[in-house]
């Protein structure tokens, strides 16, 4: 009897929930539709890499005269080509090594012995010597074409003089990039697209100016995408354009695709820009130029513990020069220094580079120039060639939060450690060197390594 009871209690609840069945089968399938319809609609909705949301027809502000071809695109196929693999090398012996180093001006970056590069001052100096040699033979890129009788020829060709100052990266870079081999005349050839405005140029150029020059980029955009495939097909992915100046971060406000889109090669790298995006830009150091080594490079007596000097344009150096500048161990100085700088900077163990106007300046250059150890200041800097190198093992990195406690960090490096610090400065100062034609792996060809790091993986054919 009781068997029978629970047979039948069994029954009754089973037919109780039986309808529940079709509902419990339907709940997943529910849910999985909705979620596409939301997936759908944000897609509808969001700009996407690929849309190019032009003025339609807007009234041009120059006419550039360019001379664009009408370049078909029925004839266009999409093919795939896979990246470079990260692949390790097996040890080369040193002769082929250094074949190669003496190629490029540079035997150290290949030896082994004890007086050449550590490990450490790269993430991985193996991947990065074969991935730049593959660079430097298959790098290929095209640079929209321009007459020297154009209206505008001063600001879309490159300098016929040796760029100077504080902002002469962007031309130093123009220059060499268009005296390389890594040109083609094959836009068919090429894996990047080159927009050769110069932003310096045009800040100057008395008919344009600071105020126009946005209009001057969404105009040339507008041309070219109207007289070539290339810009379209891709909506500028695979395009680059150079600026040191900060005007540059305003210059793109009239052609926001060009912002979105391409890759900016540019020294206000922060990641509080809106706009800049670290793994699809590229940090541009700030460089002065300087030739030749300074004397007592290696040999000089550094007595100061650290050294800042600049204006006081940002609340960071406003705080540091406030707390250090009665100190008898940091030097900190607002304004014009009364001694030469290079005394300055070759008698500091450490360099102080304090966010200005713009996370950038060229003190982490000029400190690298002069053997000293940057102490970098200046949060959310996308600091140059982060890819490539390893920071911590020639800088200091702090927040400005840290500032009050600067004098406490920078004397808890022991003697061991600032000697290492030291050491590797030396190593990676020539990455941070311009030269009239680019030799081994100085700034230029660091550059191209991170362009070549950011080429597209689908090429039109």
């Amino acid at each position: 009897m009781a068997n029978s009871s629970f047979l039948l209690r069994y029954l009754t609840n089973r037919r109780r929930f039986l309808p529940l069945k079709p509902f419990l089968f339907l709940l997943p399938t529910t849910l999985a539709l909705i979620s596409i319809c939301i997936i759908l609609l944000n897609l509808f909705t969001t700009r996407t890499l690929f849309t190019q949301q032009q003025d339609q027809s807007p009234t041009l502000y120059l006419n550039l005269n360019l001379p664009f071809r009408n370049v078909s695109s029925s004839h266009i196929n999409v093919t795939l080509y896979p990246s470079s693999e990260k692949r390790f090398v097996e040890k080369e012996s040193g002769g082929e090594r250094q074949n190669e180093s003496q190629l490029f001006g540079t035997p150290q970056l290949g030896s082994k012995g004890t007086n050449f590069y550590d490990e450490d001052v790269f993430h991985d100096r193996e991947i990065f010597l074969e991935e730049f040699r593959e660079m430097n033979r298959s790098f290929k890129i095209y640079v929209y074409p321009h007459r020297k009788n154009e209206p505008f020829a001063r600001n879309l060709l490159p300098v016929d003089y040796e760029p100077g100052g504080n902002y002469a990266s962007e031309s130093f870079f123009q220059k060499a990039l268009m005296n390389s081999h890594f040109i083609t005349k094959d836009p068919m050839k090429a894996n990047l697209f080159f927009l050769p405005f110069s932003i310096a140029r045009l800040r100057h150029d008395p008919q344009i100016g600071g105020t126009k020059i946005p209009d001057f980029v969404r105009d040339y955009i507008f041309q070219i995408s109207q007289n070539y495939p290339f810009w379209n097909r891709t909506g500028g992915a695979d395009h680059f354009y150079s600026a040191c100046h900060s005007i540059g971060r305003t210059a793109m406000k009239k052609a926001t695709i060009v912002k979105d889109n391409a890759i900016q090669v540019v020294c206000s790298s922060s990641y509080f820009i809106p706009g800049h995006i670290a793994h699809k830009d590229v940090s541009l150091p700030q460089i002065w130029p300087r030739k030749g080594d300074p004397d007592n490079l290696v040999w000089s007596k550094r007595k100061k513990l650290a050294f800042f000097a600049g204006a006081a344009n940002s609340p960071v150096r406003e705080k540091l020069v406030k707390l250090w500048r009665n100190d008898s161990e940091i030097f900190a100085h607002a304004g014009r220094l009364k001694t030469p700088y290079a005394d300055e900077l070759l008698g500091s163990k450490f360099c102080i580079h304090a966010k200005g106007f713009e996370v950038n300046t060229a003190r982490i250059a000029d400190a690298l120039y002069y053997g000293c150890v940057p102490v970098i200041i200046a949060n959310y800097y996308d600091l140059p060639f982060a890819d490539i190198l390893n920071w911590k093992s020639f800088s200091v990195v702090v927040t400005t939060s840290d500032i009050p406690k600067l004098k406490k960090i920078l004397k808890r490096i022991s003697s061991d450690e600032y000697t290492k610090l030291r050491l590797n400065v030396l190593k990676v100062r020539e990455h941070f060197q311009w030269h009239s034609s680019p030799v081994g792996y100085d700034t230029f060809y660091m550059v191209m390594y991170e362009l070549w790091l950011r080429r597209t993986s689908v090429r039109i054919l």
